[in-house]
């Protein structure tokens, strides 16, 4: 496989500092870089985004998270938007309630749809895994 064409995120650098801006909300807002990485990586199984699949569990482990956690449930339904009528359910989002707070709740909601975003720019122009390594 040849990539398409360079990530868009790096042709447009507006894009490019957007992108980054929105990826620090989460962690300034007091979710764990380990949690954010391992939604990341789940966002990105599901997307079947290599690059990201390639470069998270790195990260992951650089900043000590083990091989056996994974919160993949509020992750899997906003990523899986068109697999059901109502693709965040009720008792998804009333459990995700239950472990945050609202100002938390919304950062995790952002981490996912960032990571949504970056899986979607590197799917559509082929950029390749291993590439770019954290």
């Amino acid at each position: 496989m040849q990539e398409r064409m360079g990530n868009p995120a790096l042709v447009l650098p507006a894009a490019m500092q957007a992108l980054n801006a929105l990826s620090k909300v989460p962690a300034e807002t007091g979710l764990s870089p380990k949690l954010l990485e391992l939604v990341n990586l789940r966002a990105s199984q599901i997307n079947g985004c290599s690059v990201c699949v390639d470069g998270h569990p790195r990260i992951a482990k650089k900043l000590g998270e083990t091989d056996e956690r994974l919160f993949a449930s509020l992750t899997e339904a906003v990523t899986r938007i068109s697999d059901r009528a109502d693709p965040v359910p009720d008792d998804i989002w009333d459990e995700a309630t239950r472990h945050y707070d609202g100002r938390s709740l919304a950062a995790l909601v952002i981490a996912i749809a960032n990571i949504n975003v970056w899986n979607r720019l590197n799917i559509a122009t082929r950029q390749i895994a291993g590439a770019w390594k954290p």
